[in-house]
């Protein structure tokens, strides 16, 4: 075998490496949901079931169409969440397009709801509409979920979750930011996070966690973007991290229903 065969060969495994790499990032990410999700789960399913003998119980018209809204309404809400799991678990796709932030971003807020009620997250939101960015829509949501569930481990009792989509034309960035109220981090550990294998915090309670891997791979993708990523964060005030993404007009024959 040549040494030039012998190169090819090497980069096709460290290729390979990467993307069982970046999938078991994923799995982790979904891991550290899953008691949410079940919690979620069952809630629905209590729905599904007291309704259902409801409307058993009562013959009249109006009881029984209100149990069947309610099943019907609990039954929607399971496939969203189901849908949005399997999507983002099987999606491997290595293709950059136009992707609105909003969509992506309302994608990922469909997994992590329920996750930051439980653990009294509150949300504020400042999401600039039709602003596009030319990425592969896995990936970035990937680090999004990576960087909320990071944000959420960050408030151990409650807190606030800052979400901000902007348009910086004049940069020809489009940007999302994603923040907490936390802990902060000092700034002598800031200048490693993003280094593989360094980390600030231990796993939690479900062995999530505390690898060091999830941000140095949130670099690795954003820099294949030729995009950015910046962090600022203050001890006893919490972390900012935003994405910087190579801007993207809207596609053609696209139509923005958001405001209808």
């Amino acid at each position: 075998m040549s040494d030039s065969e012998r190169i090819q060969q090497l980069e096709e495994q460290l290729r390979i490496l990467d993307q069982q790499l970046m999938q078991s990032q994923k799995m982790s990410s979904v891991g550290s949901l899953a008691s949410s999700i079940t919690h979620e789960f069952n809630n629905i399913l209590t729905t599904v079931i007291n309704y259902a003998k409801m409307g058993v119980r009562h013959k009249d018209a109006k009881t029984r169409d209100k149990a069947f809204d309610r099943i019907l309404s609990a039954g929607q809400r399971a496939a969203k969440i189901t849908t949005g799991m399997l999507a983002y678990a099987r999606n491997t796709s290595d293709r950059y397009e136009p992707c609105e932030l909003n969509k992506l971003l309302e994608d990922v807020m469909v997994l992590v709801q329920k996750d930051l009620q439980m653990h009294r997250i509150g949300i504020d939101e400042s999401l600039q509409p039709g602003v596009w960015a030319l990425v592969n829509n896995s990936q970035i949501q990937q680090i999004i979920l990576n960087l909320i569930v990071n944000a959420r481990q960050a408030m151990k009792d409650g807190g606030r979750l800052r979400l901000v989509i902007a348009d910086n034309a004049e940069e020809g960035w489009a940007e999302i930011s994603i923040g907490d109220s936390g802990c902060g981090i000092p700034n002598d550990k800031l200048q490693k996070i993003f280094d593989p294998f360094y980390t600030t915090k231990t796993a939690d309670a479900q062995g999530q966690g505390g690898t060091g891997i999830g941000l140095s791979l949130c670099r690795k993708i954003i820099e294949a973007h030729k995009g950015r990523i910046r962090v600022e964060s203050e001890v006893g005030k919490g972390t900012m991290f935003t994405l910087k993404l190579p801007r993207s007009e809207s596609p053609a024959g696209f139509i923005d229903t958001s405001a209808a």
